[in-house]
């Protein structure tokens, strides 16, 4: 069995971050009781952090082989709403890879997970973020911490750059789209989640379905998106 060094801090975040790490108790308790509560004291202590870890790890395990063969050895990754980082985790120790986060750095005093439209919503900390990757086995070396809010973001070109769950899902792609356009190379690949893959035929010249979530709210699909 193969989980994740996850203490409490992190088991929080990333009970915040994964909804589908919540347990049926735990889903009865914020219906109950309200996101507030939940949020700040429920999905705190009322959590297992040992069983988050196992099942974020078995979660992070099915994207990163649903994606795998889209990356390369030394790949130059950047992640966009990673969350704690578990999938990057497993990027780096099969590829090596050199990974930039661009993240929020607060957590909102209400779980929503609706459309944002202004991207205001966050639920993460940069320096928790830093903590689980080191304690997981990424090299200080290996990673890079940007902050959205600080409009500090690296102006390079990377080779692959994934957003699940987070560009056009909680937010909208024109947010990131002039950014993109810098960094992306023809041959880069974009791989997000969308409710709307058709309205991309018209920005991207590949687009490809590798994932539908018929059965969630959303009903999104994963594309893989290459060459503006």
């Amino acid at each position: 069995m193969q989980n994740f060094k996850l203490n409490r801090e992190l088991a929080h975040l990333a009970v915040l971050q994964r909804t589908e790490l919540l347990g049926k108790n735990l889903k009865k308790l914020r219906k109950l009781f309200g996101r507030y509560l939940f949020t700040v004291l429920f999905s705190k202590y009322f959590i297992n952090p040992n069983k988050i870890s196992k099942n974020y790890y078995d979660l992070m395990e099915k994207e990163f082989f649903l994606i795998k063969k889209y990356l390369k050895k030394e790949d130059i990754v950047l992640s966009i709403g990673s969350g704690i980082g578990g999938l990057e985790v497993l990027i780096n120790k099969t590829f090596d890879t050199n990974t930039f986060f661009i993240e929020k750095n607060y957590i909102s005093k209400k779980i929503k997970y609706g459309w944002d439209s202004e991207n205001q919503e966050a639920y993460n900390n940069l320096n928790l973020l830093a903590d689980f990757l080191l304690n997981n086995g990424v090299s200080q070396k290996k990673f890079s911490l940007f902050d959205f809010d600080k409009n500090d973001l690296p102006n390079i070109k990377f080779d692959v750059i994934i957003s699940l769950y987070s560009l056009d899902y909680h937010y909208e792609f024109s947010l990131y789209k002039d950014y993109l356009k810098k960094i992306m190379k023809p041959e880069s690949v974009l791989i997000f989640d969308t409710i709307r893959p058709e309205y991309f035929n018209g920005i991207f010249k590949n687009v490809e379905i590798i994932k539908q979530d018929l059965n969630t709210v959303h009903k999104s699909k994963r594309i893989v998106c290459r060459n503006f």
